[in-house]
């Protein structure tokens, strides 16, 4: 095993662990020395690792943290240059920057011929069908997701009724044209989709909603019938 491939082997092993685990433990799993382990954690917190802990204590992977140098197969990259490329291309401009920092984070800490790899990538993303106006930016809806806000919205369904709404956002689901919010509606009192190009005014709540978004989401699978990443109906047809 090379040195690269066992610095990345000891980060997966410490994601895994949510507790501090002993460096005898983790020796163990990635395979090496005591001795190693330890001087492979120094390097990697050297290199902005976010890992806490000491000898005789045990360590822990905090959330968030600079990727050090990592290894990548060649379809790995090739997935991680397409993806960004779509996000840029069909993502609202907030998105569409984040997913640029990422992969300036992601380039300047590969190695040499993985960067050459990376940069000289052939996939390229081809211009898709324009995305219809949006009144409320993506990014409230998405910041309304991420903190687990109540959300008020103002919507227009497909026969022009307009209603108010209190929902529960989980997700937000990304289409050619249209972005589809999923949500806890209170005023159904059950899951309904609403296309974000028809929601005129929204006003994060300072409630948060009763249950965790993913909790939501695993009940909308079931209560669908959806395995893994779902596919909703034809856009057109789906309202509050």
């Amino acid at each position: 095993m090379s040195r690269s491939e066992r610095l990345f082997k000891l980060l997966q092993v410490l994601r895994r662990h949510r507790r501090p685990v002993s460096g005898i433990t983790l020796a163990g799993e990635v395979g090496v020395s005591i001795r190693t382990l330890y001087r492979d954690i120094a390097t990697l917190q050297a290199q902005g690792a976010g890992i806490e802990g000491e000898p005789g204590i045990g360590y822990v992977m905090k959330p968030g943290f600079m990727l050090p140098p990592m290894m990548f197969g060649a379809e790995e990259l090739d997935a991680l240059v397409l993806g960004i490329r779509l996000v840029v291309q069909r993502g609202d401009a907030t998105l569409a920057q984040g997913a640029l920092l990422a992969l300036s984070k992601i380039n300047a800490v590969l190695p040499a011929e993985l960067r050459h790899e990376l940069e000289g990538s052939g996939l390229l993303v081809g211009a898709g069908e324009q995305t219809l106006q949006h009144e409320v930016t993506p990014a409230l809806l998405r910041q309304a997701i991420r903190y687990e806000r109540k959300l008020l919205i103002t919507y227009l369904d497909p026969a022009g009724v307009q209603t108010q709404r209190t929902v529960w956002p989980f997700a937000l689901v990304y289409f050619d044209k249209v972005r589809v919010l999923m949500t806890w509606c209170e005023l159904r009192q059950g899951f309904r989709h609403f296309r974000s190009d028809r929601i005129s005014q929204a006003e994060i709540l300072d409630q948060r909603y009763p249950r965790h978004k993913q909790a939501l989401l695993r009940e909308w699978r079931k209560t669908e019938h959806v395995v893994g990443q779902s596919l909703l109906p034809e856009t057109d047809s789906i309202s509050g």
